[in-house]
């Protein structure tokens, strides 16, 4: 079905088609039996891949990453499709409209997607709004960022009214720190700033009594040096885990031509051409923090069996977006029959 429907959506922009798809999501919600027809054929019952960590359940390891449900409105949706766990977000203070359109742009010979987005999101309030409305059906993490407006010595602030406003709401928390979409937003990788946002969240939490596991979601374009100073920083704080990677700056390897990139201008590339650099990521912190930090994979997988590579290289979860954009719905139960497969 997705072949016929792919072409479609493709015509539009891509912005635009995701906006069609979600007003599918939600009719789909009052025709009778729409979520079971989704969920009979889509989701899977795998024992085999059902796992623990950070105190979770998750019934199987392939998530859907941040930025898909910005406002924690399609999460039960998009749990029919198979999904173990949803990040939604990013997720600001206050409203923003994120940068100017149009800002989302298709590589199709490269499977990929560049995005300037610009955080747009309708804030954490109006996000709880969202969440209290339905009980979701699968884990949901609310993946925290600050105001683009806010200056990066105040950003700590920003992290901690999310956090707190959110906590009762979710189930796990990623701290966005290195989108390359926001000015200055990836410098809250350095230590300097980054304890700083660690020491108040985790400071936060002790006043509830339900814990939350809280993660670090990184650039693949950061230095072996600010990797290593972050890795040790994780063990020492008590940070519960990390997400491996958000999107790149880089273009380096691609098929499309260079005056279509230079036309597209600046913005994170996800996709295929991601996959290789995020995986290495994974490899590496898996390696240097031995075995002790887990880590959700997350970039360029397009199949099951890129999806066991990110695994294989010590990730304990994996996320998928573009690839979900370009392969279809199908490619998630796809990547837990072949995992279960080759369990």
């Amino acid at each position: 079905m997705y072949k016929l429907l792919k072409p479609i959506l493709f015509a539009f922009y891509p912005e635009t088609a995701h906006k069609i798809v979600m007003v599918i999501l939600v009719i789909l919600r009052y025709v009778p039996f729409g979520g079971a027809v989704l969920r009979a054929i889509y989701c899977r019952k795998t024992p085999k891949l059902q796992k623990e960590i950070f105190g979770l359940k998750f019934k199987n390891p392939v998530g859907l990453a941040g930025g898909f449900d910005k406002n924690g409105e399609y999460y039960n949706d998009m749990a029919n499709f198979g999904f173990g766990f949803i990040e939604i977000g990013s997720v600001s203070p206050l409203p923003q409209d994120g940068n100017e359109k149009p800002r989302l742009f298709r590589l199709v010979d490269d499977n990929a997607l560049i995005n300037r987005m610009g955080l747009n999101n309708v804030g954490i309030k109006k996000v709880i709004q969202n969440l209290k409305k339905k009980k979701p059906n699968t884990i949901v993490a609310v993946n925290i960022t600050k105001n683009n407006t806010t200056p990066i010595d105040n950003a700590e602030a920003d992290y901690e009214k999310v956090f707190a406003l959110a906590y009762d709401f979710a189930d796990m928390f990623v701290l966005n720190i290195s989108c390359p979409n926001v000015q200055g937003l990836g410098k809250l990788q350095g230590v300097e700033h980054l304890a700083g946002i660690i020491d108040r969240v985790l400071n936060m939490r002790r006043y509830y009594d339900e814990y939350k596991p809280i993660l670090l979601k990184l650039s693949p374009d950061i230095s072996k040096e600010q990797l290593d100073d972050i890795i040790d920083l994780a063990l020492l704080s008590g940070i519960d885990g990390i997400v491996a990677t958000n999107t790149t700056t880089s273009r380096e390897g691609l098929k499309t031509p260079a005056t279509q990139i230079n036309e597209i201008g600046n913005g994170g590339l996800s996709g295929a051409p991601l996959f290789e650099k995020s995986k290495e990521t994974v490899r590496y912190i898996h390696t240097k923090s031995k075995g002790l930090i887990p880590i959700i994979g997350c970039g360029g997988i397009m199949s099951p069996q890129q999806a066991k590579e990110m695994l294989d290289a010590g990730a304990s979860l994996i996320e998928i977006y573009t690839g979900f954009i370009y392969k279809g719905p199908a490619i998630v139960k796809n990547i837990v029959n072949y995992l279960e497969k080759n369990a």
